[in-house]
């Protein structure tokens, strides 16, 4: 069976193969094929996993940086593309702090931009498939993820699932705050802009006593990034990324205060590891393991007190790579797995399009991720997620359009602007920096 890492070159490609080559679920994986544009990042990459094989086995490496060949005859493909690379990332971030905005990813305007600039090459990305290998799966990894996959699935359908670590990893987080295991919870939302809402023990939901107890709410990386009053404040637990939603302004300061934004971060560090080990893959895999450490450890930096370190377990317990293996083992195996991903809304929240893609706890088999019942949402969750989902669905007309005046829509709409003036001075900062992007519109 073939499995194709779209964007293969990039930093987290290591986890996605140890990922699949310590599942003993996954023997029947023979080859992973790495495709990207980049072709120096490509032979680093190849010769990180060379190592890592050479530990302990896996499948066979290749590398093309040929579309139709790294699909055709794929059985699964998972997308981790990033368009304008992290150039275009550190720019994403640095033209919203420059216009005193949220510079992030996926959240705010960097969010839009990039998602602008990426729908293209992803609508080209599920053509391709579409073409070479009808039957695949698409399990897309590339942010704004939920933005992405409803893209895509406007041309495969419903065999495009989302995935990301973040609601998996807070369930687990809380369920153990509480001395409990429990993969089931009530999480709903979109991708970066969700609740979790209950966390179930047989018939008792014991969230309401995880809230009560300060201690233990304050034992893990969440409750103390809100901090318990707001959590009991609001009777649940955000996803990380709704910081930049309720503490905007601490957010905004904690960025503009470092020495460099993240993106600016990993363009350098990244840049110095691809460099080190071209011209010295002797430890390729070492040096990738060190770098990876540093990566992992200094993540939310700017939502974390000054000084304070991330805990280490987060540091070590992998992310969305673990998320991605899982809805493919459950789709080979036929052994229902209960994950959050991202999958087309239906009649799950009603009030939503039925094309639209949600966050949702589902059942995943061979068939593919079906959603779980879930309560309805109401009250500020229910509009943000309106008002976001609106935003995405702008980003993606906008970009399949090449419509300048739906980008300024997207970008103006979004709740962490504040200026529909600021959103077309955005627009065209972000045109005139990233050709990627301006290559859209041109």
């Amino acid at each position: 069976m073939k499995v194709t890492v779209l964007g293969g070159g990039g930093f987290r490609t290591p986890l996605l193969y140890s990922a699949l080559q310590r599942d003993p679920a996954l023997r029947s994986v023979s080859e992973v094929v790495l495709y990207d544009v980049d072709v120096r990042r490509l032979l680093v990459m190849d010769l990180v996993l060379s190592q890592l094989r050479a530990d302990g086995g896996g499948p066979s490496v290749r590398t093309t940086s040929l579309l139709e060949d790294a699909v055709g005859g794929a059985a699964f493909v998972l997308s981790a593309i990033r368009v304008g690379g992290l150039d275009g990332r550190a720019i994403d971030e640095r033209v919203a702090l420059d216009a005193d905005l949220l510079g992030q990813e996926t959240t705010g305007p960097g969010g839009v931009a990039y998602g602008l600039r990426t729908v293209p090459v992803a609508v080209e990305v599920a053509e391709a498939v579409a073409a070479y290998a009808p039957g695949a799966w698409v399990i897309n990894l590339t942010n704004p993820a939920g933005l992405v996959t409803e893209a895509m699935q406007a041309v495969l359908g419903e065999r495009v699932v989302g995935v990301c670590d973040s609601p998996t990893r807070l369930g687990r987080r809380a369920s153990s705050a509480l001395g409990i295991r429990t993969d089931s919870c009530d999480y709903v939302g979109l991708n970066h802009l969700g609740w979790l809402r209950t966390l179930p023990l047989g018939r008792t939901d014991v969230l309401p006593a995880l809230l009560a107890d300060t201690r233990r709410l304050t034992s893990f990386e969440e409750g103390r990034l809100f901090g318990a009053e707001w959590l009991q404040d609001l009777g649940m637990i955000p996803s990380e990324y709704l910081y930049y939603f309720y503490f905007t302004r601490d957010a905004i300061s904690a960025i503009k205060g470092g020495p460099e934004t993240r993106g600016e971060y990993l363009l350098y560090q990244q840049t110095r590891f691809y460099n080190r080990v071209y011209t010295n893959p002797r430890n390729a895999l070492r040096q990738w393991q060190f770098v990876r450490g540093e990566r992992e450890a200094s993540y939310g930096q700017e939502r974390r007190d000054s000084g304070r370190e991330r805990d280490p377990e987060a540091v070590l317990a992998g992310g969305y790579e673990q998320v991605a293996v899982a809805v493919l083992r459950a789709i080979v195996s036929g052994e229902p797995e209960r994950l959050v991903v991202n999958v087309r809304n239906g009649t799950t929240l009603p009030w939503l399009p039925a094309d639209a893609v949600v966050e949702v706890p589902c059942t995943v088999g061979r068939e593919g991720p079906r959603p779980d019942h879930v309560a309805p949402l109401t009250g500020h969750p229910a509009g943000l997620v309106h008002q976001v989902k609106a935003v995405e669905q702008l980003v993606i007309r906008a970009a399949r359009e090449r419509s300048e005046r739906l980008a300024r829509q997207a970008m103006a709409l979004h709740p962490l602007v504040d200026s529909a003036v600021v959103a077309r001075q955005l627009l065209w900062a972000y045109r005139s920096r990233i050709p990627s992007l301006d290559a859209v519109f041109a």
